[in-house]
C-alpha cells in the first residue's frame, strides 16, 4: 500500500464508510488474543457491525473529507473502527458490553451524525434501546388499546348472548 494511488483509494473507502455508517465506535485493541478478536467479530457480525483496523493518518484525511470533526484526540495508538450501518446503537452496545469483561479492549470514542463522541457519549449511546427493542415497545403500545377496544366491543355482544340464553331458558321452563 505504499503507492499514493493505493492510499487515495483507501481514504475514499474510509470516507464512504464514515458517511454510510449510522454510528462509529473507536476502540483500542492492545493485547487482544486471536480467539477474543474472533469472538468479538462474530458478535459484531450478528449486529451488522463491521470492524476495521485502519491507519490513523488515513482516517484523519478521510474524516476531514467527510466533514467529521473532533477526532484528533482519538487518532493515536492501535485503533479499530466499528462501523454500525443499520442501527446507531448496536456497535456501542456490543463493544461497551465486551469491554466490561475484557480489559484489553478499551472504548475510546466514536462518531454519531458526523460529530465525535467521547467515551462517555459512546457509553450513553450503548444504554439506549436498539431499533428492534423500540419497535417491540411501539407494537406493544399499539396493541394495548386495540385489545382494550376488542374487550369493550365484546361486552354488549356478551350481554346480548346472556340475555338470549336467559330468554331461551325461560321459554324452556314455561
Amino acid at each position: 500500500m505504499g503507492s499514493l494511488e493505493g492510499k487515495k483509494q483507501v481514504v475514499e473507502s474510509i470516507k464512504e464508510r464514515l458517511q454510510k455508517a449510522q454510528s462509529v465506535v473507536i476502540v483500542e485493541n492492545k493485547g487482544l488474543k486471536v480467539s477474543e478478536a474472533t469472538e468479538l467479530r462474530a458478535k459484531l457480525r450478528k449486529g451488522n457491525v463491521e470492524l476495521k483496523v485502519l491507519k490513523n493518518t488515513l482516517v484523519k484525511i478521510a474524516a476531514e473529507d467527510a466533514g467529521v470533526t473532533g477526532l484528533d484526540e482519538y487518532l493515536m495508538g492501535p485503533n479499530a473502527w466499528a462501523f454500525s450501518n443499520e442501527d446507531p446503537v448496536s456497535a456501542a452496545k456490543i463493544l461497551v458490553e465486551y469491554s466490561k469483561t475484557n480489559k484489553n479492549l478499551i472504548v475510546k470514542g466514536g462518531i454519531l451524525e458526523g460529530a465525535a463522541l467521547d467515551e462517555q457519549g459512546v457509553k450513553a449511546l450503548a444504554e439506549l434501546p436498539s431499533k428492534e427493542e423500540l419497535l417491540a415497545k411501539l407494537l406493544s403500545a399499539m396493541q394495548s388499546p386495540l385489545t382494550g377496544l376488542a374487550n369493550v366491543l365484546q361486552g354488549p355482544i356478551r350481554k346480548c348472548a346472556y340475555a338470549l340464553e336467559a330468554v331461551r331458558k325461560e321459554k324452556e321452563n314455561a
